[in-house]
C-alpha cells in the first residue's frame, strides 16, 4: 500500500488490511457536506458507517489525513472503488458547508493540487479529466452515475467549476513545471486566485435585485460593479441637482425681472449635460 507523505496517517482498521488491493488509475474529489476537520472525518468513517475515503481534507492549512493506503480499495466511489480488472479510484473527501454550495478555500485548493501531483507521480494517473467512468484521470463524484449508487450533485456547482478552472489546471501546471511569471511558488496563478475569490457565483443576491428569484446568487465582482454603478449614478445626479440649484439662485438674485423661459432652458441644458452610464452586473 502507498501512503502520501504530505498527509497525517490515520489508518482505518480493519478496512486497511482486509479490503482488496487496487491499481489506482483515477482520483475522484468529493464534498462531505459537513464542516469537519480531517480527524473528524476519520472518526466518522471509523465509528458511524461502513464507507470510507482514502483522504480527508479540512478547511484549515495543511489539514489533510490519509485513512487507507492508495493501493487498497476505499468505498466512496461505488463502481469506481474497484473494477473487475483490479483498477480503482483514489477518493478525496473535503470539508464543506451543510449544503455543499461553498467553493474550496485557498488551503483546500493547495492540498488538492499537491495531492494530485503526487498521485500522478506515484501512480501514473494521467494528467487529463476522465472521459468515461473507467477512463484513467481526474474527476469529481457527480461526473458519472457509475460513481454513485443513488445519484449525487457532489461536490456542488461551485467546486465543479473550481475543479475545471483552478484545481485540475493547477495540478497539470505543477506536475509539468509549466509555470509563468504570473504564478506563485506553489503554481497557482493570479488569475486562478482572482477567479476563485471574485468569480465564484455563490453570494446571495441583494434582496432588492429585480431578478433575485431567477438569479439567487451573484459573483462578488458583480457586487463591486453594481455598487460602483450606483455610486457614479448618484454622483452624476448630485452634480445635476447642484447645477439646477445654481441656476435657481441666479434667478432669485436677478429679482422679479428674471426671464423664466430662459431660466428653464438653462436648467434643461445643465441636466442634459450630465452623462449617466449604468451597466447590468454580470451576476
Amino acid at each position: 500500500m502507498a501512503w502520501y507523505p504530505g498527509a497525517k496517517k490515520m489508518e482505518l482498521q480493519p478496512e486497511s488490511d482486509s479490503q482488496p488491493a487496487i491499481r489506482p488509475t483515477q482520483l475522484i474529489l468529493h464534498s462531505i457536506v459537513a464542516n469537519w476537520t480531517a480527524r473528524r472525518t476519520y472518526e466518522f468513517w471509523r465509528d458511524s458507517t461502513n464507507l470510507e475515503s482514502h483522504f480527508g481534507i479540512g478547511y484549515g492549512e495543511r489539514d489533510i489525513a490519509q485513512y487507507i493506503g492508495t493501493e487498497t480499495r476505499a468505498d466512496a466511489n461505488a463502481g469506481a472503488n474497484r473494477r473487475s480488472d483490479g483498477t480503482g479510484a483514489i477518493s478525496v473527501e473535503t470539508a464543506s458547508n451543510s449544503t455543499a454550495t461553498d467553493p474550496w478555500n485557498a488551503s483546500q485548493v493547495e492540498e488538492l493540487i499537491r495531492l494530485g501531483v503526487w498521485a500522478h507521480q506515484r501512480h501514473g494517473i494521467p494528467l487529463r479529466i476522465c472521459r468515461t467512468q473507467s477512463d484513467p484521470g481526474f474527476g469529481y463524484h457527480s461526473m458519472f452515475p457509475q460513481w454513485s449508487t443513488s445519484g449525487t450533485a457532489c461536490p456542488g456547482p461551485a467546486r465543479i467549476k473550481q475543479f475545471r478552472e483552478v484545481v485540475f489546471p493547477g495540478i497539470v501546471a505543477r506536475a509539468t513545471g509549466k509555470t509563468t511569471n504570473e504564478e506563485d511558488p506553489m503554481g497557482i496563478t493570479k488569475k486562478d486566485i482572482f477567479d476563485a475569490v471574485w468569480r465564484t457565483d455563490a453570494v446571495p443576491a441583494p434582496a432588492t435585485a429585480a431578478d433575485r428569484k431567477n438569479n439567487p446568487t451573484w459573483q462578488p465582482q458583480s457586487f463591486l460593479t453594481d455598487i460602483g454603478d450606483k455610486v457614479r449614478s448618484m454622483d452624476a445626479r448630485l452634480t445635476a441637482q447642484s447645477a439646477v440649484i445654481d441656476k435657481l439662485v441666479d434667478a432669485v438674485a436677478a429679482g422679479p425681472g428674471a426671464d423664466l423661459e430662459a431660466l428653464k432652458r438653462e436648467i434643461r441644458k445643465a441636466i442634459s449635460s450630465i452623462d449617466i452610464h449604468l451597466t447590468t452586473p454580470e451576476a
